[in-house]
């Protein structure tokens, strides 16, 4: 590409190696999660939420397991202000919730930041102000001891206001833009502010390292962090958290090492909403906890109900790729996927397993309020017959042999590739009534008797042409001897009678459903099922549903004393 030489890497790596997150292997407890929706996350909405809506998605936030909750800036607009008042006195904040609102270092600002908190049981008062190079360079145009100072005068703010002010207060210091910061120039203001507010065990001190605008890999955030969490002032008397953004597309994986790097917080939104490409998505980072067996810690067991909550109230759209949440995400269309998905399930189903491991599915859907029926194996032209025949057993109950699927998965390809779409579960349900189920053209079964010595001879009334004609024939058991009588009377020739029955699983516990397969000289095997209350008449209608799909393909003359002979 043109124009590469007018950039370069503007982040900071620490002054000494900080590679300890790099021995471990996977995240052992979850963090403490803060949403930051009602902020960070409305501020980025094309049409930001009404105060009845943000009161809406705050019981949301509740409902998912939420324990600390930024509402807002209160000093930046009435609706920030009236909502924060609203939650206090109306008593809408759980005893075991906290709320948290930001403020910059200015006296104004703080003053009315409290006046807004006045009566709050538990709050965190977020400070922040910007310390990178181009933010100091470029847009406060001060020093490095000029940008200490507002740190530290509205950390001194904080203390005074809290003091003077009903309620219960933690406080949280952020180096805004932190990851643009030279390393040692971020530890020396943090430190400052943490001089000033002398955290101890019983009144913890916040500091956030927020990956304000993601500017290097993920592994360089996570040393960035691990060399802050090493000399912090302090140190078991800070909590430390983030807050990435994802700019370059890594913000789970920036969290993710950096909870390996000693961060014990994490400030994100659902689903990633927030400025530009977004925050860091806590549903994503919960849930890839879940799949390795570790607590998240927050509720997402009816996912649908959360992301049609969040729709509602965002109007954003949560994409069909989005992990965990989106439409498509455990859906598989290419056959090799839907056959060893099919499999797993089977194999699960055989006996109970401790561990899942179902292929291609890292977690079980049921456990987040997805479905097996239309969300893990959905058919188009590229599908296999082991998902089509998955889709009609858990919808319908409708077992097929194995041998049938690879014909009715070309079948419904077939359908599918012809009208260009995807097929859902009933359009794969019509088409195998209407090709395979007590098929009665052009060869109608009527009734059968029989009689039974040391073999079957039975007779068959069919009807042809609006005629009735009996046939009669010879066998080791009655579908045998209905079989020959077909193959004699009307000169068909086929071998090879597969066959199978089950009582239907879904919809009708009174119906019996059976399979026949017929091969002709040409080895293609033809078809037929029939369903009946009687399993032997299940079974005859499964045999004239082959035999007239054969002679319907091979458009063979059947009429009463036609002997066919290929």
């Amino acid at each position: 590409m043109k124009n590469v030489d007018k950039y370069s890497r503007g982040y900071f790596m620490p002054p000494v190696q900080s590679l300890k997150w790099a021995e471990k292997e996977y995240i052992t407890e979850a963090p403490t999660w803060c949403s930051v929706d009602l902020r960070d996350g409305n501020q980025a909405l094309v049409v930001p939420m009404s105060l009845e809506e943000k009161l809406e998605y705050f019981q949301l936030l509740l409902q998912v397991g939420f324990k600390e909750i930024e509402v807002g800036f209160p000093a930046a607009s009435e609706t920030e202000f009236a909502f924060l008042r609203t939650l206090i006195e109306e008593n809408l904040i759980p005893d075991d919730v906290t709320i948290q609102v930001l403020t910059q270092s200015r006296e104004h600002i703080i003053k009315k930041t409290f006046e807004a908190l006045r009566g709050a049981n538990k709050a965190v008062v977020h400070l922040y102000n910007s310390t990178s190079l181009a933010q100091r360079e470029q847009v406060f145009r001060k020093s490095k001891e000029e940008i200490i100072d507002i740190a530290v005068t509205g950390a001194k703010m904080l203390k005074k206001y809290a003091a003077e002010t009903e309620g219960n207060f933690q406080f949280q210091y952020s180096p805004e833009s932190f990851t643009g910061t030279e390393m040692e120039f971020a530890l020396e203001i943090c430190n400052k502010v943490l001089d000033i507010w002398q955290p101890t065990a019983e009144n913890k001190v916040i500091i956030n390292l927020p990956d304000t605008v993601q500017m290097s890999m993920p592994h360089v955030y996570a040393s960035q962090i691990e060399y802050m969490s090493d000399h912090l002032s302090y140190r078991d008397h800070v909590i430390l958290s983030l807050h990435p953004h994802n700019d370059r597309g890594t913000g789970v994986a920036a969290a993710e090492l950096g909870m390996l790097a000693g961060a014990q917080r994490v400030e994100g939104t659902l689903f990633g909403n927030g400025e530009r490409t977004g925050n860091v998505d806590i549903v994503t980072l919960a849930l890839n906890m879940f799949s390795h067996g570790v607590d998240p810690k927050l509720n997402f067991e009816n996912i649908p109900a959360i992301i049609s909550k969040y729709e509602k109230l965002t109007r954003m759209k949560v994409h069909e790729r989005h992990p965990y949440g989106g439409e498509l995400v455990f859906t598989a269309f290419s056959g090799s996927h839907q056959d060893a998905i099919a499999k797993g399930m089977k194999w699960r189903d055989e006996e109970v397993r401790q561990y899942w491991t179902v292929p291609y599915l890292t977690i079980d859907p049921l456990d987040i309020g997805r479905e097996y029926e239309g969300d893990i194996i959905r058919i188009n032209s590229q599908s296999g017959k082991g998902g089509i025949g998955f889709i009609l057993q858990q919808s319908y109950g409708i077992d097929l042999p194995a041998e049938m699927r690879e014909s009715f998965g070309y079948s419904v390809k077939n359908v599918s590739d012809r009208q260009h779409k995807e097929l859902m579960p009933n359009d794969i349900y019509d088409i195998f009534i209407n090709e395979y189920v007590n098929v009665n053209t052009p060869i109608e079964f009527i009734r059968y008797k029989y009689t039974q010595n040391d073999h079957y001879e039975t007779i068959v009334s069919v009807q042809m042409n609006n005629e009735e004609h009996d046939f009669t024939g010879v066998g080791n058991g009655r579908l045998d001897a209905i079989s020959n009588a077909l193959q004699t009377q009307l000169g068909l020739d086929y071998t090879d009678l597969v066959y199978k029955q089950h009582a239907l699983e879904i919809g009708s516990g009174s119906n019996a459903v059976s399979y026949v397969g017929i091969t002709v000289k040409n080895d293609a095997v033809y078809w037929g099922c029939g369903i009946d209350t009687d399993i032997m008449t299940s079974s005859v209608k499964a045999l004239f549903s082959a035999v007239n799909n054969m002679v319907s393909i091979l458009q063979l003359p059947v009429e009463k004393d036609y002997i066919y002979s290929k």
